[in-house]
């Protein structure tokens, strides 16, 4: 291979890391911020994200997995959403509020670039966490992982948007210690709706994807990581949620320590 023919891909590998850095830093602006600030800050990282997860998804994976994840993961969004605030399964019985803005079948657009935000990112953890799984089980395992690692994202994120007022629920109780403002069945609601995308997205890199990838995962890690972890900082020092920052660094240990100890057994080969 050449000079020139190396480039282009060293700018490919480059490309998702501009997302991933300015998603952190605006997402540390969040909590020092209220009002239409703290709006255009969430509609920030939301669209931050989401361009960062179809990004990689096609520099690594190839253009038609990129399409596919925006599309699979935003249809199943509005669905989930959409059946969610008719009828409150699987989630709860919630409502959104009009600081949202505009809306498909009273799902605020941002609801499902939020999904894409977190879906990608999520899967390719589950992909690195079960990649020594035997073959005859690793794909059940992938989506399982995938889909807890998804619904963890959400113990953090729901205190914080009920606090913003972007959404309330009808029946808060019964709910995690600690967590006075969402319901159980929000997070039992959550591991089914990521059971379902995670199955779809499988099935979409399985039939779509580069083998190899032409790209590292590191960026898509960086924001899954900052937006869970680093979200758990802004509520313990700065949001007053100390429960929702408890539980998410209690639900994301477990993730942290099989990697760990996965980066311990390559390091040791």
């Amino acid at each position: 291979m050449t000079l020139t023919e190396s480039r282009p891909r060293g700018a490919t590998a480059r490309l998702p890391w501009a997302p991933a850095g300015l998603l952190v830093l605006v997402a540390i602006a969040y909590p020092l911020t209220d009002g239409a600030t703290r709006n255009a800050v969430s509609w920030t990282i939301v669209l931050l994200g989401a361009a960062l997860s179809v990004g990689h998804a096609a520099a690594s994976r190839g253009a038609r997995t990129g399409v596919g994840v925006l599309l699979v993961t935003a249809v199943t969004a509005v669905v989930f959403e959409a059946v969610g605030l008719a009828t409150g399964v699987p989630y709860g019985e919630y409502g959104y509020s009009d600081d949202l803005g505009p809306t498909l079948f009273g799902v605020p657009f941002l609801v499902p670039l939020a999904w894409l935000m977190m879906a990608w990112p999520s899967w390719l953890l589950a992909a690195r966490l079960t990649r020594h799984v035997r073959p005859s089980r690793r794909r059940p395992a992938r989506v399982a992982v995938a889909a807890a690692a998804f619904a963890v994202w959400d113990v953090v994120l729901d205190p914080q948007m009920v606090q913003a007022g972007y959404w309330t629920w009808a029946h808060p109780q019964p709910s995690l210690p600690g967590i006075d403002t969402v319901p159980l069945t929000n997070l039992a609601g959550w591991l089914l709706a990521g059971l379902v995308l995670m199955t779809l997205l499988d099935g979409l890199v399985a039939r779509t994807a580069a083998d190899p990838p032409r790209v590292g995962d590191g960026a898509p890690m960086l924001a899954l990581g900052w937006m869970t972890l680093g979200g758990a900082l802004a509520h313990a020092g700065w949001l007053g949620l100390p429960g929702s920052a408890a539980w998410g660094v209690v639900l994301a240990a477990p993730f942290l320590v099989a990697l760990a100890l996965q980066a311990r057994r390559a390091s040791a080969r």
